[in-house]
C-alpha cells in the first residue's frame, strides 16, 4: 500500500513539474536516462545505443557492448547510470540523424549531462572526451567537452565549425594563438569523485549568414564561458554521431539534447529537477 501510494505521488509530482515547464519539455529532442537500458527514452531519430570497435566506426553493432563499461542500476545521478571503468579503443555512440537540432537557415540547441569523476587522479593519460558530436573528426563540424592531458586538468568546450571555415589557411594547431582557438577552458573545474557535476552547453545562431554564433558553457547551472564567432556546421546524416566516454573513466548520467538554446534560468531549472529530465514527464 505504501509503495503504491509512493509511486502515485511520484507520478503526480513528475506530471506537475512537466506541466510547470512545458516549453522545456517541448524542446526535448533526445534523452537517455540510463535507468534500465542504454537506449534513449526520448528520440527524434534512432533511439538505440551502438558499440563500435574504434572511433572510425567502421564496424558497428547495436547495444551496449563496449569493454570496460557497465550500466549500473543504482550508480547514476538519478537511478541508473553509466560506469566507465577503463580506457578502451571501443566506442559507445548514438546516431545523430533526427536526434540533433539541424535546420536549414540556422539552428540552435542545448546539450547537457551529469559527470562524476576526479580528473587529476582518475582519468588516464591523454585527452578525455566525455561527449563528442560530429560526423567528421574533433576539429571539424564538432562539439566536444573534454579534459586536457596536462595536469592540473582543465575542462573545455570545443566548438569547431567546418575545418575550412574556421581555419581557411590550414595553419598547424601550434601556430594558432590560443585566443583564436574555438575553445572555452575552465581551470580548476568543480569535478569530484564523490560529487556529481552538471555540464550544459547552449548554442544559438549557427549557420546564419551575417550572424555571430554564440556558445555558452555552464557548470552546475553557472555560466563559466562564452564563445562568440560566426559558425558554419555542415553535417551529413549518415556519419553524424553522439559519442560518449572517449578515453573516459568515471560515471555519466542523464544525457539530454534540446532543439533550442535554453535560457540560463531554464538550465538552472534542469539542474534542480528532483529526478532529472524524466521529471519533465513523458
Amino acid at each position: 500500500m505504501r509503495c503504491a501510494l509512493f509511486c502515485v505521488l511520484c507520478s503526480i509530482s513528475a506530471t506537475s513539474i512537466g506541466e510547470s515547464h512545458p516549453r522545456i519539455r517541448r524542446a526535448l529532442q533526445f534523452h537517455v536516462s540510463f535507468d534500465k537500458t542504454a537506449d534513449a527514452d526520448t528520440a527524434g531519430g534512432d533511439k538505440r545505443a551502438y558499440t563500435a570497435q574504434t572511433l572510425q566506426r567502421e564496424k558497428v553493432r547495436p547495444g551496449l557492448g563496449r569493454a570496460a563499461l557497465r550500466l549500473d542500476p543504482q550508480g547514476g545521478r538519478y537511478g541508473g547510470g553509466l560506469d566507465f571503468t577503463g580506457k578502451t579503443t571501443e566506442l559507445l555512440f548514438y546516431r545523430g540523424a533526427g536526434n540533433l537540432p539541424q535546420r536549414e537557415g540556422g539552428f540552435s540547441g542545448t546539450f547537457c549531462l551529469w559527470l562524476r569523476v576526479a580528473p587529476n587522479t582518475q582519468l588516464p593519460d591523454g585527452f578525455v572526451d566525455p561527449l563528442q558530436i560530429t560526423d567528421k573528426k574533433w576539429n571539424s563540424s564538432s562539439f566536444f567537452v573534454d579534459f586536457t592531458k596536462e595536469k592540473p586538468r582543465q575542462f573545455r568546450l570545443g566548438v569547431f565549425s567546418d575545418y575550412p571555415f574556421w581555419n581557411p589557411q590550414d595553419r598547424k594547431w601550434e601556430q594558432i594563438p590560443k585566443t583564436e582557438r574555438p575553445l572555452i577552458g575552465v581551470p580548476n573545474p568543480p569535478f569530484r569523485q564523490d560529487t556529481w557535476t552538471h555540464v550544459a552547453v547552449t548554442f544559438a545562431d549557427f549557420n546564419k549568414q551575417g550572424k555571430t554564433g554564440v556558445a555558452t558553457l555552464f557548470l552546475n547551472g553557472i555560466t563559466v564561458g562564452t564563445l562568440r564567432r560566426p559558425q558554419q556546421f555542415t553535417w551529413g546524416t549518415e556519419r553524424l554521431a553522439i559519442m560518449l566516454g572517449i578515453n573516459y573513466v568515471g560515471h555519466l548520467d542523464d544525457l539530454a539534447i534540446f532543439d533550442r538554446n535554453l535560457t540560463p534560468g531554464e538550465i538552472d531549472t534542469i539542474v534542480k529537477l528532483p529526478q532529472g529530465i524524466r521529471s519533465l514527464g513523458p
